[in-house]
């Protein structure tokens, strides 16, 4: 790996769905046009906020989540996500970095950082290791899915999570495994956008999903949880040289026109 890549590091307020989606195809704009400079970004969400994925419909998010949340559409593929206690991030990396190469490796990395930082908090996390077959009604909330690499907490089946936010698997099986982490990747001319979730407790606007601390009783503070993950991901990027950022006027200038006239527009979110 080059020693010529820097990395820097974005720690960022809770901000408008629209913004948070706009920052990020900024920042993916950016590397791809030749700044060989890889960004890792961690931020929250202003007010409970639906992503819903790139070929999601529209006409469906009033079925799963209260009808006051704010909706915006992402740039990358798989479920809706409801966006409320949770910590989100972001990982770019120009098209000539090693680890754009391989998507699957990458995610299974990044994912394997976040087992190791919530082990330091005593949270037995793993990573699912089968990829279910595809069904033409699966589930709408990305957190009600599980594929090949999530990150999942095992609960047990006779206490389950507080207020049985879901259901349980059918008797005579011990545990439950209740995913609380995963990602979604775009690619832009080579470099390499991967964003995700960690989602640390249940919002009252989709109380039907559990959280980490509903599942396992440990209650992470999103700064907790960012400090153990950016440690735990420090081996990932250590001839990057990870180093505290500050967003180019550019690519600020960049992600207010996407949140202007994309992330906020009507016609984006509805697009299918």
């Amino acid at each position: 790996m080059s020693e010529s890549y820097s990395c820097n590091v974005l720690i960022d307020p809770p901000a408008e769905g629209s913004w948070n989606m706009a920052l990020d195809e900024a920042l993916l704009e950016h590397v791809a046009s030749g700044n060989d400079a890889v960004w890792l970004r961690f931020y929250q969400w202003r007010e409970p906020t639906l992503s819903l994925g790139y070929f999601q419909p529209l006409s469906r998010w009033r079925d799963h989540v209260r009808q006051d949340c704010v909706v915006v559409r992402r740039q990358t593929g798989g479920g809706a996500i409801l966006h409320d206690r949770e910590l989100t991030y972001s990982l770019v990396f120009p098209p000539r970095h090693p680890l754009a190469r391989g998507t699957q490796e990458l995610y299974t990395r990044v994912h394997e950082a976040l087992v190791a930082a919530l082990a330091r908090f005593a949270v037995a996390a793993q990573l699912w290791p089968n990829r279910e077959a595809a069904r033409g009604d699966e589930a709408f909330l990305c957190f009600l899915r599980r594929g090949s690499g999530d990150v999942v907490v095992r609960a047990s089946a006779a206490e389950g999570p507080a207020g049985d936010a879901v259901p349980r698997k059918s008797s005579g099986a011990s545990t439950s495994d209740f995913k609380i982490c995963g990602s979604a990747q775009r690619r832009r001319r080579g470099a390499l956008l991967l964003h995700g979730s960690l989602l640390l407790a249940t919002s009252p606007v989709a109380p039907q999903i559990p959280g980490l601390e509903e599942v396992t009783g440990s209650s992470l503070s999103p700064a907790e949880a960012r400090g153990a993950w950016l440690e735990e991901l420090a081996p990932l990027l250590a001839k990057c040289l990870p180093r505290p950022g500050e967003l180019p006027n550019k690519v600020r200038h960049a992600a207010e026109r996407l949140q202007r006239e994309k992330y906020s527009a009507a016609g984006w979110t509805a697009r299918r």
